[in-house]
């Protein structure tokens, strides 16, 4: 399984997994040992479908002489361009929706037998519960607890690839949460396309801080974390909670995408830097020592020299802890994609100006972590020292703790470590003497 794209997708692989073992298959990390090779795919923006094209192309072409006999196509970039993709590759054995994810293993089999099959079921069929072989290591797991979006942003193409916004029953996360720590998973990450509107649809208000209570009551769940919070929906409540809960990471991921309201209007967003410096100055009020992340779009086809200026205004003034800032893509099929498009060297180029503007503010941060004494979550050793992850790093798109210790810790251990030195974004310490392991924290 190569599985390309957002943690969300991966869960879907990992469900893919899951139900390919059930069916006999073995899985094997390494291609050049199987028959079978699924790419599940991306398709959000320009960037990741060549990747998941070429990474496509990649696998058809191991057929040739190899012992692959089959490449299966899952995923968004399957789901958006159905017959097109059929077309225009047309050595992919198995290309399913996301609606059709159960009759992988079916495909499969036919595949291997000389027949292909193309198969694109209804978005909702797409489960959101079942068994699962996790694809990271076992002491952390990405937990959807919704499908779909509702927000319409013009930008993006997720709606039309995913479908609306449908929440999972919170029992029904609650138990798979109970299954994962019963296996050795302590770190909760909650997902979806907007995690704050989780409940809405099924409860008539907003869950989800409901759901952390709940989860964090699991006794082998030592951290919650809650990633993409839509900024309209971050409640006093949720702020509440995660600052009352002590297993809720004060980590708060707020994908705010711009500061100009004209711009964020023309994005089908509301709010403008005002609120959103608002916003960030009451979460930082209420949790002190909170991590805030977000995302922006630089380059969007209104976007004036004046709105980029009040976007780099933003960044330099609320000097988020941690910031990505992508240059706009132009995606067909979206109200975004029909306006006129700014160069792209332009979008490039202004993008470029965001990071480096928020360089130095993450070099602040991670100056000021000096001297504190942060639990890290044990991930690995290289060159003598172990590295793992504060409650500051989500998995995979943050930054690292190394630290030196006497003793021996194993991935998936909790240590104190103090901080000492940074090296650029990551940090540098040395482990204190209590030490508390992931089976400790369980008992």
């Amino acid at each position: 399984m190569i599985s390309l794209g957002c943690s969300k997708n991966q869960v879907d692989a990992e469900r893919m997994l899951a139900a390919l073992a059930a069916e006999g298959f073995e899985i094997s990390s390494d291609p050049t040992e199987c028959d079978a090779v699924v790419v599940n795919t991306c398709g959000f923006i320009e960037d990741a479908k060549k990747e998941s094209i070429n990474a496509i192309l990649e696998c058809c072409e191991a057929k040739n002489g190899g012992r692959l006999r089959c490449v299966a196509v899952t995923g968004c970039l399957a789901e958006r361009y159905r017959e097109e993709l059929v077309k225009e590759i047309p050595e992919a054995d198995v290309v399913l929706g996301i609606g059709s994810n159960d009759q992988l293993a079916a495909a499969i089999r036919k595949a291997l037998g000389g027949q292909k099959t193309a198969a694109f079921g209804e978005k909702e069929a797409l489960s959101l519960e079942g068994e699962r072989i996790l694809a990271n290591p076992p002491y952390y797991a990405y937990i959807k607890v919704a499908e779909g979006c509702d927000n319409r942003c013009s930008y993006c193409a997720i709606p039309m690839i995913r479908g609306s916004f449908r929440s999972r029953p919170m029992e029904n996360i609650l138990e798979e949460a109970r299954t994962l720590a019963s296996r050795g998973v302590t770190e909760i990450n909650l997902v979806a396309q907007d995690t704050t509107r989780y409940g809405l649809d099924l409860y008539g208000e907003y869950k989800l801080p409901a759901l952390i209570r709940a989860v964090a009551a699991i006794p082998q769940v030592h951290w919650v974390r809650v990633l993409y919070c839509y900024p309209d929906r971050v409640t006093d409540e949720l702020i509440e909670t995660i600052a009352e809960e002590p297993k809720a990471m004060h980590y708060f991921d707020i994908p705010v995408q711009h500061a100009s309201g004209k711009v964020l209007h023309e994005m089908n967003r509301s709010g403008d830097l005002e609120t959103i410096k608002a916003l960030c100055e009451k979460i930082r009020a209420r949790i002190p020592d909170v991590v805030l992340r977000t995302t922006l779009i630089a380059g969007f086809p209104t976007e004036t020299e004046e709105d980029f200026e009040e976007l780099c205004r933003m960044v330099e003034e609320l000097k988020f802890d941690r910031l990505g800032c992508f240059a706009y893509s132009q995606e067909e099929d979206t109200p975004a994609g029909e306006m006129e498009q700014l160069p792209e060297e332009v979008r490039q180029r202004r993008a470029e100006i965001v990071m480096e503007l928020q360089m130095s503010a993450a070099f602040e941060f991670a100056d000021r972590c000096v001297g504190r004494t942060l639990e890290v979550l044990v991930e690995g050793a290289e060159e003598g020292r172990y590295y793992g992850r504060s409650y500051m790093d989500a998995p995979d798109i943050d930054t690292r703790v190394y630290f030196e210790s006497d003793l021996a810790h194993e991935p998936g251990d909790y240590v104190d470590v103090l901080i000492t030195d940074t090296y650029e974004y990551d940090l540098i310490g040395i482990a204190e003497q209590k030490e508390e392991t992931k089976n400790e924290s369980a008992e």
